[in-house]
């Protein structure tokens, strides 16, 4: 009896810790909102920080308050570039075909010291009658090697940069080759991948990476959140 009783004892003690830590994660960030409800500059937040009694409190809330900070910048950034994306768009004269900017990025590996060149956009068609519009990513890999690279795939990154989920089937449009040797050409790949908008707008408040994947070789194209932003912002 004693030994149920001592169990009791523990698993309520232990309930009330939990309890506990779960309200201090509660007011930490009521905390916070409080302070930034306020009006005030990033300093003087974390000067109203330091006024709350409980030190590990202190410490919680002025990272919260750094967190919403940053955060504000960022968002700041982004929605400047997010304009600067948005007027470059190009609208066809009956409105029903967006092209976004190409974004040029040039990639050097351990195994390969001549670049990769990569050019990606989004672009976007609109069915008259439903209104919807599909979307397809596309990817022009300009590089040297002694066979083409035939990708086969696509999968979908998550945050921590793992590719590991469902594969995406993907077009391979072109492969053209030049300039060959006896060991080497340089080859123009073209892939597209269908995207729908629905997984567009899902994903505009964060961007999203993409890998395709060849036998030997893959390569990763990232949509940032402010392209997202810029491209959606006219095509609707």
């Amino acid at each position: 009896m004693k030994k149920i009783i001592l169990l009791i004892s523990v698993f309520f003690c232990l309930s009330s810790c939990s309890s506990l830590e779960i309200q201090g994660l509660t007011s930490s960030e009521e905390e916070t909102q409080r302070i930034l409800a306020l009006g005030l500059s990033h300093e003087e937040n974390l000067a109203e920080a330091t006024k709350l009694n409980d030190p590990h409190m202190v410490t919680v809330v002025s990272l919260q308050l750094t967190n919403a900070y940053d955060d504000k910048i960022q968002a700041g950034f982004d929605a400047i570039d997010s304009e600067k994306i948005s007027s470059n768009v190009i609208v066809s004269s009956n409105g029903l075909n967006f092209i976004g900017p190409e974004v040029s990025e040039s990639i050097t590996t351990i195994l390969n010291v001549n670049p990769d060149l990569i050019n990606y956009h989004i672009e976007g068609s609109k069915n008259q009658t439903s209104d919807i519009i599909d979307h397809k990513l596309n990817l022009s890999l300009a590089y040297n090697s002694d066979k083409k690279r035939n990708f086969i795939s696509a999968n979908l990154c998550d945050r921590w940069s793992r590719c590991d989920g469902d594969r995406l089937e993907i077009i391979n449009m072109s492969v053209i080759a030049s300039n060959c040797n006896g060991s080497s050409c340089d080859f123009k790949e073209n892939v597209e991948l269908n995207l729908t908008d629905d997984f567009l707008r899902d994903y505009i408040n964060k961007g999203f990476t993409i890998r395709f994947n060849s036998k030997k070789n893959s390569t990763k194209v990232k949509i940032s959140k402010s392209y997202l932003m810029g491209y959606l912002k006219v095509a609707q």
